[in-house]
């Protein structure tokens, strides 16, 4: 088991959200180190905001699991 400050701040594996049969978000995945920053960048429609709301818990997603500070928020 790696130690807590070695393992990501935040992760994202395979988050996809769906809106019927729009693909808002799909199969996004990355990781955040402590104390590294990241950036979300796209056009319009890309699902930038979709992605930091599902990521704050605001909206649910409807593949793939959030985890923040160890703790599985798409539960």
């Amino acid at each position: 088991m790696s130690s807590p400050s070695l393992s990501p701040f935040l992760s994202l594996h395979g988050v996809g959200k769906r809106f019927l049969g729009l693909v808002a978000v799909d199969a996004v995945s990355f990781d955040v180190s402590r104390g590294e920053v990241i950036s979300i960048i796209g056009p319009n429609g890309a699902g930038k905001t979709t992605l930091l709301d599902i990521i704050c818990g605001k909206t649910r997603p409807s593949s793939g699991k959030v985890v923040f500070n160890g703790h599985d928020l798409t539960q």
